[in-house]
């Protein structure tokens, strides 16, 4: 398959470049397990990559939670804040952040995670995020009108560069399904790491899907190779 150029790398962050998705498995599953409910995986995949009001709304209807979405955050947001304090970087996040950042290639993020749970859960590793031009997040900024699988949040991102590139030059690199379709829809090229219970069907659609970050070839998109 041929990959077209791009100048502009934007990522995830949740489940690509931090290992959160499970303690988020955990809270949300804790939470359902209180009413008597399983959180299933049909359900697990249809949250991913969403941002945090999307997420509760989610969960309540497909689980039949005895409560409302806004009942939902305010416990959801305590764990997060309790929980998610030291999750770890995944392999190869250090190595290509850092060659790209070396090489002057512009990086951002776009995580749907609030600001505050960012803050939280970056701080432990800020040699990596203190490289990213700016980050962006979904659940809390103002200028994402709509949550992943919708593009703003790519969008958004991509015309917070001071260049401000055209939407085909920006890789995206994601994890999530949702992310997919949203990079797509905006009009970029996108990587997918997807986790392991993320089904065939549902990775067709990426540029290129991987196993890890540690596999991935810059100059497969016109990028400075890794040396």
């Amino acid at each position: 398959m041929q990959f077209k150029k791009v100048t502009h790398v934007i990522f995830d962050m949740d489940g690509l470049l931090i290992e959160s998705e499970s303690i988020y498995d955990e809270i949300i599953g804790d939470i359902a397990r209180n009413y008597g409910k399983e959180y299933t995986e049909e359900c697990r995949v249809k949250v991913l990559g969403s941002p945090e009001l999307d997420t509760a709304k989610i969960v309540v209807k497909e689980l039949g939670l005895p409560i409302t979405p806004e009942e939902f955050l305010v416990v959801y947001k305590k764990r997060q804040i309790k929980d998610l304090a030291h999750p770890p970087l995944l392999p190869g996040v250090r190595e290509l952040v850092k060659h790209l950042y070396k090489n002057e290639i512009p990086i951002a993020v776009a995580t749907s995670s609030s600001l505050e749970a960012m803050q939280v859960k970056t701080k432990d590793h800020q040699d990596v995020f203190k490289l990213f031009h700016h980050i962006v997040c979904g659940s809390t900024d103002p200028a994402v009108k709509h949550g992943k699988p919708a593009p703003d949040i790519f969008l958004v991102c991509a015309s917070r560069f001071p260049d401000k590139p055209s939407p085909s030059k920006c890789l995206v690199f994601e994890d999530a399904p949702n992310g997919i379709r949203g990079a797509l829809s905006a009009g970029m090229q996108a990587v997918m790491v997807p986790a392991s219970y993320i089904s065939q069907e549902l990775r067709k659609p990426a540029t290129l899907v991987l196993d890890s970050l540690s596999q991935f070839k810059p100059e497969l998109f016109g990028l400075p190779a890794i040396e």
